[in-house]
């Protein structure tokens, strides 16, 4: 099978996204020994700075918002049936090319630092820990600490300069 082809979502393709999302979170769920999490772990009023999809229909997406300023990695999930085909990090590739053409100069994200397919993963595509993250994304972190995620597993952001 080709790899799918990275594009910017239509209308049609947002009612696909929470069902991989949610397919994606059982097997994060699972990586931490946990049955489910709430679906979205963070739900957000924001609109998106833009969602880049993989395939068509979609097997996989990346959320871009903007936090502090900067382009922020907010979600990426693939299909588990589409996982380890290189799709997860064709859509971070495609997302730093976007922030970079919109004139961003970092891109951050918020992950769970030990699961290899969150903080590991991320690092492999350049993202480098913020030791004391200030701002938005500060806030952003505390928010997920109130939400309890910081419970089922240690936390981190992490940022990629453009």
């Amino acid at each position: 099978m080709a790899a799918p082809r990275i594009r910017t979502a239509t209308p049609e393709d947002l009612p696909a996204l929470p069902a991989i999302e949610a397919a994606a979170d059982r097997m994060l769920a699972a990586e931490l020994g946990y049955h489910a999490f709430p679906a979205p772990l963070l739900p957000t009023s924001v609109d998106p700075l833009y969602v880049l999809v993989a395939g068509n229909p979609p097997v996989g997406f990346a959320r871009i918002d903007e936090v502090d300023g900067q382009a922020h990695l907010e979600q990426l999930s693939v299909h588990p049936d589409f996982a380890g085909r290189g799709i997860g990090r064709s859509l971070v590739r495609a997302s730093v090319d976007a922030a970079r053409c919109r004139g961003y100069e970092s891109m951050t994200l918020c992950t769970f630092a030990d699961i290899p397919f969150n903080g590991p993963f991320y690092a492999s595509c350049g993202f480098e820990p913020v030791a004391n993250p200030g701002g938005e994304l500060a806030a952003l972190r505390a928010h997920e600490a109130q939400l309890g995620l910081d419970e089922l597993g240690p936390r981190i952001a992490m940022r990629l300069r453009l």
